[in-house]
């Protein structure tokens, strides 16, 4: 006999209802355009947003977990080659490749980058407030990755801040974000979200 308790073998989550989140379920809630760069290629990816905003420009995201907590929890999912462009934050955020391997970049100027590092699944890397960065999926096939970052307000200035070269490119394509960092969508915004909804091809 032990001293744990009994457990059922029927899940009754009970008062943990809305704190549990299957992965199975994570992967058809994607935001495929969460961010003005989300439509540019080589920047081409899925957000998850499992505890707040997670930095969303996209205004309709809508996090797993919606009670309150001093930290939000994200992930993105990209094929080789593809994920955030050049950007900062007033902020940290953090992350842990879970599948395959992820290139970081980051530099003290909007238009330089000073070091880089290749993380393999499971190390960490942290980024300071107001440090340039992005990052790319390494491997063929499709990475995932986990994002931690503070807590901070949606939709209360800039955020994220993209390198001028980032806001040229999504311009291209009709992306831009206002000055409370809300997406501003183009005319042909829901087939393009359709288009990209299916990169992976299990939606």
């Amino acid at each position: 006999m032990t001293s744990n308790p009994e457990v059922s073998p029927a899940e009754d989550l009970g008062i943990m209802t809305g704190n549990v989140v299957r992965f199975s379920q994570l992967k058809s809630r994607a935001v495929p355009l969460m961010f003005i760069d989300s439509i540019i290629p080589g920047h081409q990816r899925h957000n998850y947003a499992i505890i707040g905003d997670t930095a969303s420009e996209n205004d309709a995201y809508a996090p797993f977990i919606t009670t309150p907590h001093g930290f939000q929890i994200g992930m993105v999912r990209a094929r080789q080659g593809n994920g955030p462009a050049y950007h900062t934050h007033d902020y940290i955020e953090s992350f842990l490749p879970l599948r395959g391997r992820w290139r970081f970049y980051w530099g003290e100027h909007e238009d330089r980058v000073d070091g880089e590092t290749i993380l393999e699944e499971f190390d960490y890397i942290t980024l300071p407030p107001r440090l340039w960065r992005g990052f790319e999926a390494v491997d063929e096939g499709e990475s995932w990755i986990f994002a931690v970052l503070e807590k901070h307000e949606v939709f209360g200035g800039k955020d994220p801040y993209w390198a001028p070269e980032v806001i040229r490119k999504a311009r291209e394509y009709g992306f831009e974000a206002d000055e409370r960092g809300k997406m501003i969508k183009p005319g042909n915004f829901a087939e393009l979200e359709r288009q990209m909804r299916g990169q992976f091809g299990d939606e």
